[in-house]
């Protein structure tokens, strides 16, 4: 029975706020169209050069010389949770709100700059590449981040509502316990997508590697 009123409970809590999920979603993908659309303005000269240092890279990973699978996990993880932990932060304080639209919009660029240039100078290879390197971890990271976006817009703005407008009645710390409780679900699920990223997506990319790209 609680199990049910719990699932009840967030689905009205999505369907209140759907417009805001939807806002955050659209922002994300705008990013990442606007990282492909980088890559076409590029010069020739600046893609020759960050394709120089992409073969080395592949080089090294085709060869086992990459960092251990431990601190490629721990740079993962710190480095997402630190992403996560700052929107959060950011949730918190009235001023945050543009900034954390900002930290998705780059987010999503990164995404769409680092598949798109893939694409752009190796092919289907590239986009193969991609598949391999960037989508495993990025099917839990990307939903996690646009997750904690959304949440801490909609919690900046309940604080912008209880600063700014006194008929603003609700309690606020409910919703601060499940915003501290969303933080940690985030971080158990970013583990979960550091460790891919660090002991599954450089075996996809070895095997890749060794199988297309360097034959």
């Amino acid at each position: 029975m609680k199990k049910r009123l719990n699932q009840s409970n967030a689905a009205s809590y999505f369907r209140e706020h759907s417009s805001i999920f939807l806002f955050i979603v659209i922002l994300f993908f705008m990013g990442v169209i606007f990282g492909a659309i980088v890559v076409n303005s590029m010069s020739f000269t600046q893609k020759e050069d960050l394709y120089y240092y992409l073969s080395q890279f592949f080089g090294q990973v085709s060869g086992g010389k990459v960092a251990e699978d431990n601190d490629l996990f721990l740079q993962s993880f710190f480095h997402n949770s630190k992403f996560i932990g700052l929107m959060w932060i950011l949730g918190i304080s009235i001023i945050g709100l543009p900034i954390i639209l900002i930290l998705l919009f780059v987010k999503g660029m990164v995404v769409g700059f680092t598949v798109g240039f893939l694409v752009s100078q190796m092919g289907w290879k590239g986009f193969m590449l991609a598949l391999a390197s960037i989508l495993p971890q990025n099917l839990i990271i990307i939903p996690i981040f646009i997750m904690m976006a959304a949440l801490s817009v909609i919690f900046s703005m309940r604080m912008i509502k209880k600063q700014f407008m006194k008929k603003y009645a609700q309690p606020i710390m409910p919703f601060f316990k499940g915003y501290i409780f969303a933080l940690i679900a985030a971080v158990i699920f970013i583990s979960v997508a550091s460790g891919i990223e660090a002991y599954l997506s450089p075996w996809f990319m070895k095997t890749i590697l060794s199988s297309t790209i360097l034959k």
